[in-house]
C-alpha cells in the first residue's frame, strides 16, 4: 500500500531527529549489508542510511538498489543520507522509531 503524502511528511518528521545508523562504504553494497539493512529496517522500521559514494548520480543508484534488495520505500533523500521505511511485522515497542516517537 502506497504511503499518503501526510504518512510521508509524519515520517520526515521523525526522522528528522534520527541519526544514520548504516553506513554504506568503500565494499559497496554487499550481501551482509543488506542483511543488516534488513534486521535494522525490521527493528527500527525508519531509519537512515548514509551512502559513501562519489557523484550525485551513484548514489541515486545505490539507493534505489537498497530500496528494491530490502522492500523499503524511500522518504527522503539529501545529500548522501537516505530515510527509508519498511513496515515491520512485529513491531518492538522498544526499537520501533514509529512506536517510540508517535505522537499524542
Amino acid at each position: 500500500m502506497p504511503l499518503s503524502s501526510q504518512d510521508i511528511k509524519r515520517l520526515r518528521r521523525i526522522g528528522h531527529h534520527l541519526k544514520a545508523i548504516l553506513i554504506l562504504g568503500d565494499k559497496g553494497l554487499t550481501e551482509t549489508f543488506i542483511e543488516e539493512l534488513n534486521a535494522r529496517l525490521e527493528d527500527h522500521e525508519l531509519i537512515k542510511v548514509k551512502v559513501n559514494a562519489e557523484s550525485r548520480d551513484d548514489r541515486a543508484e545505490i539507493v534505489k538498489a537498497l530500496c528494491e534488495n530490502s522492500g523499503a520505500e524511500l522518504i527522503q533523500r539529501i545529500g548522501n543520507i537516505a530515510l527509508l521505511y519498511r513496515a515491520a511485522q512485529k513491531p518492538n515497542p522498544k526499537l520501533s522509531n514509529l512506536l517510540r516517537y508517535q505522537e499524542a
